[in-house]
Order: structure tokens, then C-alpha cells, then sequence
């Protein structure tokens, strides 16, 4: 095992963060151990103004390995070729290391992150993973969202014709830009997934756009050039030495998606996320919340607890019983955090050759878990990003080496919680109802069966 105590923390260099993980790559003396990789690192809340910072229990003797590790060598490894994952490995941290690497490189943070969390000074373990970013090449994060348009199986009434012609993707946008944020308005992941060139071109050139109008800070397109994150400003950074400085930007566009669609079209990265986020969500999470509540109101305690209501005559007020929200265990309706070990059974009854034929038209609630399991893994992949390493740029030379599969990596494939389903079914609520006044976009799904 790396010992990364043994660098020093001026070594390692800020590269981005997302909501639960910074990230440094290494920029020190050459070390076989540490050339061409990068530090992920845990974060926590910051204290609110005045508040102490509460130390967190001690860990046991051997804090676990980042999970990250072990989910990805026994579950993401049976849906993900090993040549489209990062190579992870875990290294030992103390507080001490930490503490100089947050002093020395919190400044270097954005503003909003840093008043929300920092570095987990408390964690034992990190994450050592391949550089994707830090070598002599152009990488190109994506975070490709939503892939296709719901079955119109379990939708109700009164979302079924918007679900079915609007992609999910389009219509969060139009509710974040209601809301007042910045949002990636003509990108539609449908492009992106539909196999067709010319899709696939639009789609990076939506991309682009907004790339360029949001000034880098929209998050569905991050350029990297040699280990630097590039703003439009920088966008010469992408060509390669023996090209003219004075090149315009247009032409650097076009270079940039010419090359970006080769690896998309050239690699099966976008077909199997989007075969797994189809194949995985096949009720919705309107149908899901509807097996939910069937099941919990099938429970002989609870029928017995809202006795009263199953009794009502047809004289009486009509009522519904109290159902639990989404994904929260109660005496009626058990739904515990996934483990590890969970994720591995679900897996191998997904991928047997021999499971029942589950009736997804009419779910049973003895596969309620399975189902639940299934939501919390497509949403897993709904929700992760792919680095594309690309040779430098060179305008008006056309490409003809050969795509090697590594060149395109999926990262941030953690596993999701149980206790984000009701806020995900509250949300899909909000999204279809803000867009259901709004001027209708027809998205179009490649790979649906026809209806």
C-alpha cells in the first residue's frame, strides 16, 4: 500500500470537489507510487458561526476501506467493463497530514463550498485513484443525466402526457431556471444517448454553448487541459503546441466535438448507462411509490392500527389511512440502508440468468425490495459523470488512431440512500407540475419501444 504521509501535502494539487468528496492530484517529486494519480477525500459539514466543532466518534481499530473501493470491486464491476473504471486504492491519512493540506489549499476552493464543508480531518483512509484528468491530454467531464423517457405504464393522468414526450433532464431545467439558477437550456441527454452522430453532435455543441455562456460553472461539461481546469477564456489551452495561438474559437468548437464524438460513438460507455438506467427503473418513481404504499397498507398491523378506515361505509366521508413516506422503515413497512453485501445479492438476481420473470406491469409487494434496490441503482447511474481523454487538439487534421477503451472512464458511481426516495418523489412532483404550464419540448427516445 502507497504511503502518503510520506509526501508532503504541498505535493498535491486542488483539483475539484462534488458534494461528498475533494479531489488533489499529484504534482510532487516522481514517485512510481503517486506519478499519474489523484487523493479523493472526505468531507464534512462545516460548524455553523460559533458552534464547536463536535469531534466524531472514533473509529474501530481498523476503520473499513472508503466504500467507494469495495462497491466498485464486488458491484460496479459486474455492469461496467474493469476498462471504462478508474483503478482505486486505499492509503492511510492522520489528522495532522490533513490539517496542513486543508490549510494550504482551502483558499483555493470555491466560495460556496468552503462555507458548507471541508476536509474531513477525522478520517483514517482515503481513496488513491487514477489521474484523468492531470496528464498531456484534453479531458473532457460530462455528467450525461437522464436517458430516456418513462414507460407510460404506472404514470397517472395527469403526468403520463408530459413523462412521456419531455425528458426528465429538460424539465428540471426549466424548473431550476424558474427558480433563477443557471441552467444548460438546449441540452438534451436524449442527443447524447441516441447513438446518431448528428444527435450526438448537438448535444456536444449544447454543451459547449453553455459552457461558454455560464463562464465553466454549469457542471454537465468540465474541460481539462494538462492537469489546468479551463474557463472559455482558455480554450487555446486544448490546442496542441504546433498550432496557431490566433485560432478561433469556432474552429477550436469544432475540433473539440469532432474529436469529443469519435470516443462517444467509438466506445460503449453511453449505451450501457443507458441501457442500466432503463433496465433498472422500469416502474417510475410514481409506480414505485404506488407498490410502496400497497405493500405498507397490505401489512396486518397496519390494517389493524387504521382499523377505521377500511371500515367506512359508502355513507361514511371517504378517507385515506396515513401512509409513511417513501423509503422510511415504520412498524408496518421495513426499508434499511443498503450494505454492501446487499448490493452484491441484488446484483446476483439481476444478472442470473435463471431470476423470475418479474410482471412490472402488475409489481407484487414481495418485490418491493428488489424494486426499491433497483430505483437506488439506476439513479447510482443517472447521476454519474464519464472523463473523456482526448490527444491535444489540432484543427483541420482529422483523427485516425484508434480509440483505446480506457480513454473513457465512468466515476462518481457511489451508491445512493434509501432516505433520498421521498425527496426524489417530491421533486419529480414539483418538476411535472411547474412544467405542465410550460410550452411543451418533444424529446425523442432513440432506443424506446414503440408504443
Amino acid at each position: 500500500m502507497a504511503d502518503i504521509l510520506h509526501t508532503s501535502p504541498n505535493d498535491w494539487k486542488y483539483v475539484s470537489e462534488g458534494g461528498a468528496t475533494i479531489v488533489f492530484s499529484y504534482k510532487g517529486p516522481p514517485n512510481p507510487d503517486f506519478d499519474g494519480t489523484v487523493l479523493r477525500l472526505r468531507k464534512s459539514i462545516v460548524p455553523a458561526n460559533g458552534a464547536k466543532r463536535v469531534a466524531h466518534a472514533s473509529f474501530a481499530q481498523e476503520e473499513p476501506d472508503d466504500p467507494t473501493i469495495e462497491y466498485q470491486a464486488k458491484c460496479m464491476e459486474k455492469l461496467i467493463p474493469p476498462e471504462h473504471l478508474p483503478r482505486l486504492e486505499t492509503v492511510f491519512l492522520n489528522k495532522e497530514w490533513l490539517r496542513k493540506l486543508s490549510d494550504l489549499k482551502d483558499a483555493l476552493r470555491p466560495e460556496g463550498r468552503r462555507a458548507k464543508d471541508e476536509i474531513d480531518l477525522n478520517r483514517k483512509k482515503g481513496v488513491l485513484a487514477t489521474d484523468l484528468v492531470g496528464g498531456n491530454w484534453v479531458a473532457v467531464e460530462i455528467k450525461p443525466k437522464w436517458a430516456f423517457l418513462p414507460s407510460p405504464t404506472h404514470l397517472s393522468t395527469e403526468t403520463k402526457s408530459v413523462k412521456t414526450q419531455t425528458c426528465r433532464f429538460c424539465m428540471h431545467s426549466h424548473l431550476r431556471s424558474q427558480e433563477g439558477e443557471k441552467v444548460v437550456t438546449d441540452y438534451c441527454p436524449l442527443d447524447l444517448f441516441s447513438g446518431q452522430k448528428s444527435r450526438v453532435l448537438n448535444a456536444i455543441n449544447s454543451l459547449w454553448n453553455a459552457w461558454l455562456a455560464s463562464e465553466a460553472t454549469v457542471n454537465n461539461l468540465k474541460i481539462f487541459s494538462r492537469g489546468k481546469f479551463l474557463r472559455p477564456s482558455e480554450a487555446h489551452a486544448m490546442l496542441a503546441d504546433n498550432t496557431s495561438k490566433e485560432t478561433q474559437l469556432d474552429t477550436i468548437r469544432d475540433t473539440f466535438a469532432a474529436a469529443l464524438v469519435r470516443y462517444l460513438l467509438q466506445t460503449p460507455v453511453l449505451s450501457i448507462l443507458s441501457r442500466l438506467q432503463r433496465n433498472l427503473d422500469v416502474l417510475d418513481i410514481e409506480g414505485l411509490s404506488k407498490l410502496w404504499k400497497f405493500t405498507e397498507s397490505s401489512a396486518p398491523l397496519y390494517r389493524t392500527t387504521f382499523a377505521s378506515f377500511f371500515e367506512q361505509t359508502s355513507d361514511s366521508p371517504s378517507s385515506a389511512p396515513p401512509s409513511t413516506p417513501l423509503g422510511v422503515s415504520s412498524l408496518f413497512l421495513n426499508a434499511p440502508e443498503p450494505s454492501i453485501p446487499d448490493w452484491i445479492d441484488f446484483l446476483d438476481k439481476y444478472l442470473s440468468s435463471d431470476r423470475p420473470e418479474l410482471d412490472h406491469n402488475n409489481p407484487s409487494p414481495k418485490y418491493l425490495h428488489y424494486y426499491l434496490l433497483a430505483y437506488l441503482l439506476s439513479a447510482t447511474f443517472k447521476d454519474c459523470s464519464i472523463i473523456i481523454r482526448m490527444d491535444m487538439l489540432e484543427p483541420g487534421t482529422e483523427p485516425t488512431a484508434d480509440i483505446r477503451p480506457e480513454s473513457v472512464t465512468v466515476i462518481d458511481l457511489d451508491p445512493k440512500s434509501m432516505d433520498k426516495l421521498r425527496g426524489w418523489e417530491k421533486l419529480d412532483n414539483d418538476i411535472v407540475r411547474t412544467y405542465s404550464s410550460a410550452q411543451k419540448k418533444v424529446c425523442v427516445d432513440e432506443w424506446q419501444a414503440p408504443r
